[in-house]
């Protein structure tokens, strides 16, 4: 199973996490309808468990779930190499989840947390387009705001950098241009209702600080001091629980090239809700008022002002 949901103890530290309050979250998600309806760049969007899913990512303020919801809507209009093409049939994203695996781990934390996995596989190929690579990920990005049903209490990424050294480092991750960074933190940023508590990196090599200090121009203050680089697994256990880890990490939740292939499967049977969701997005022609530019969305072009995730 990809995504086990909470345990009834886990959903209470959820609900508390996120200050739902179960005899007004029907009216707070009438209320979101209503509001979407009156959006006339806004496609049509009667989707009440993703809507659910937004309102717990904005912990219940619905002013903020509106802006997401926005957004959402908007970056699939302005980012058309990570929101078109999602066929997870096509050979490039089926090669994107060969060379990397980015899958969410099925368990959760005890404080109700879901723990994704990143890591290269391939020390020899490179994914080609690096925008293949970040479609794939806000692909699985759509699958959980589908699946994970009563939210959760926020996201845990493992990195593992085994695979990152000098010379993998230069045929690589030159490709990961600052533009397309910026582009994609910005659209994980304000586009989804992700609230990323712990980064861990595992396996480090000597290029890990390097990568680090890459992204780092790109985060608050307080996201680089959620940034944990391990030099052995057993300080990793302190964070995140053997009992949630796959076995190459030395944890109980079975081999993590069968957690990916489950991702993999996962995908291709969406293959036609992912066909069907490449027209739901915003026009800009119909936006009240000014319509948002790609300047107003990512600034002008090599600037690189300081992003505020949550």
């Amino acid at each position: 199973m990809t995504l086990v949901q909470p345990t009834p103890e886990q959903q209470l530290r959820i609900r508390t996490e996120l200050n739902e309050n179960v005899s007004t979250r029907d009216q707070d998600l009438q209320h979101i309808k209503e509001w979407l309806k009156r959006q006339p760049h806004l496609p049509q969007f009667d989707d009440d468990g993703r809507i659910m899913t937004f309102l717990r990512g904005c912990k219940f303020s619905l002013e903020k779930t509106k802006r997401k919801l926005d957004m959402y809507f908007t970056m699939r209009t302005a980012c058309p190499e990570f929101f078109s093409d999602r066929d997870p049939t096509r050979f490039e994203l089926q090669e994107v989840m060969r060379i990397a695996q980015i899958p969410p781990l099925p368990g959760l934390t005890p404080s109700g947390r879901r723990v994704v996995m990143m890591r290269g596989v391939d020390a020899v190929n490179v994914v080609p387009n690096v925008a293949d690579g970040m479609k794939v990920v806000l692909m699985i990005g759509d699958i959980r705001l589908k699946e994970e049903l009563v939210g959760v209490a926020g996201d845990i990424y493992i990195l593992d950098a085994a695979i990152a050294t000098p010379a993998h480092f230069a045929t690589h991750f030159s490709k990961f241009t600052p533009a397309l960074i910026k582009k994609f933190l910005i659209c994980v940023q304000e586009a989804y209702p992700v609230k990323l508590k712990e980064v861990h990196v595992v396996n480090v090599s000597p290029m890990v600080d390097t990568i680090i200090n890459f992204v780092k121009p790109f985060l608050k203050e307080k996201i680089r001091n959620r940034i944990h680089v391990h030099n052995e697994l057993e300080s990793l256990y302190e964070y995140v629980p053997k009992d949630i880890l796959p076995e190459e990490y030395g944890g109980f939740a079975g081999p993590i090239n069968d957690i990916n292939k489950q991702w993999m499967e996962k995908l291709i049977s969406y293959k036609e809700w992912f066909k069907n969701q490449e027209t739901v997005k915003a026009d800009e022609s119909k936006r009240p008022g000014k319509p948002k530019t790609h300047d107003d969305l990512f600034g002008m072009e090599g600037s690189f002002k300081q992003l505020s995730i949550d």
